[in-house]
């Protein structure tokens, strides 16, 4: 089913992470860490979003229970951070492949600005074929700008980056009509449209008391992926050779499938996208590029820039004759772009002091709205 899955989140939970908070479980690690390996000598990208933090601070630190506050929650994740992120580097060392951390909060995908930076980032972490290893920057965030959970994390970063398919990692086999310890009657569910509202009620409450998720989570987390088309599967951590066997097309855990693709659910967003805040004109080489090649956008082929836009706004792209032949994600301000109009990339940093994107719209953050004739 997800055989041909290029660009893949996978999600694992405190739980798993932690061996029921008893402090992180090397040997799991090292078996994800030898598949994730696996899968990026196979030419696809993948991004870990791992819990743990905060129950291997708790052990570092002999906290039994979780703690309340938010301080001491910042100070155990700060202290747990250092063994999570010094696991992964190493197991995924040893099988030649680099790592990386992440840390965001929902205030880096909430902001535009910072929402392309943070995937620009990525976009180049997975270019140079590093793992990045994705967290909830916890040391610094309260209630207001918390994700909650890194199960909605991992479906934000699956939106982030356009992902194919999230793979959630559980200490359940997956999803079932009801709660099997407690109703005999209880099915397995194997294949399910994400977004069905009748997973919402199959799905239980939350988690283990080191775990802050459970199977609702999940569910909710595959509805907001599939909102860019990606696919959510929910498996059991530790079934032998899980991620391999995903990739693999093999049926493991329950796959909740995305109702568009990925392409078409991002720009039927921005086909649809009502409030545009400016326009770039461009020459007759840049439309030919454009509607006939499937090209980016570069600078050097806009020749007028209209309205007051900022990066990552949604902007249209017109001919000569004023006739929109698209529109997209900005990568730079509309008074950046007046200074990049007719210049090209060499002298971006010269003009206003940096290089964000060598594109003015990549052909990936751009629909076209009108075609070749």
């Amino acid at each position: 089913m997800f055989r041909s899955a290029k660009r893949i989140v996978v999600k694992v939970g405190s739980a798993l992470v932690t061996d029921e908070g008893r402090g992180l479980d090397e040997a799991a690690i090292a078996q994800w860490c030898e598949q994730l390996a696996q899968l990026v000598g196979q030419g696809r990208e993948l991004m870990m979003v791992s819990s743990g933090a905060v129950a291997e601070g708790m052990k570092r630190l002999g906290w039994q229970q979780r703690p309340h506050e938010l301080h001491e929650l910042q100070a155990a994740a700060a202290v747990g951070q250092m063994g999570l992120v010094q696991i992964y580097e190493s197991k995924l060392r040893a099988h030649g492949v680099g790592s990386a951390q992440v840390l965001l909060t929902h205030a880096d995908l909430s902001d535009r600005e910072r929402y392309l930076n943070a995937r620009s980032t990525l976009r180049a972490l997975l270019h140079l074929k590093v793992v990045p290893v994705i967290n909830e920057n916890d040391t610094v965030v309260n209630d207001e700008i918390k994700f909650g959970d890194n199960d909605t994390l991992g479906a934000l970063v699956a939106n982030l980056i356009e992902a194919d398919v999230l793979i959630i990692l559980t200490d359940q086999k997956g999803l079932f009509t009801a709660d099997p310890r407690r109703d005999a009657s209880a099915e397995f569910v194997h294949v399910a449209r994400a977004g069905d509202p009748r997973l919402e009620s199959m799905a239980g409450g939350a988690g283990s008391g080191i775990s802050r998720g459970g199977m609702l989570t999940k569910v909710l987390a595959a509805r907001r992926a599939a909102g860019s088309g990606a696919s959510t599967v929910i498996a059991y951590g530790r079934e032998k050779d899980v991620l391999l066997r995903i990739c693999q097309g093999d049926q493991v855990g329950t796959a909740l499938l995305a109702n568009t693709v990925k392409s078409q659910a991002r720009k039927r967003w921005m086909a649809d996208h009502l409030q545009l805040r400016g326009a770039v004109t461009v020459d007759d080489g840049a439309v030919s590029k454009i509607v006939r090649e499937g090209k980016s956008l570069l600078p050097i082929g806009m020749t007028g820039v209209e309205g007051d836009f900022s990066r990552g706004d949604v902007i249209a792209v017109r001919d000569q004759g004023g006739l929109e032949i698209a529109r997209g994600l900005a990568n730079y301000s509309c008074s950046e772009a007046r200074l990049l109009c007719r210049k090209p990339s060499s002298e971006f940093e010269r003009l206003i002091g940096y290089v964000a994107e060598h594109e003015m719209i990549h052909r990936d953050d751009m629909t076209l709205t009108r075609t070749a004739s």
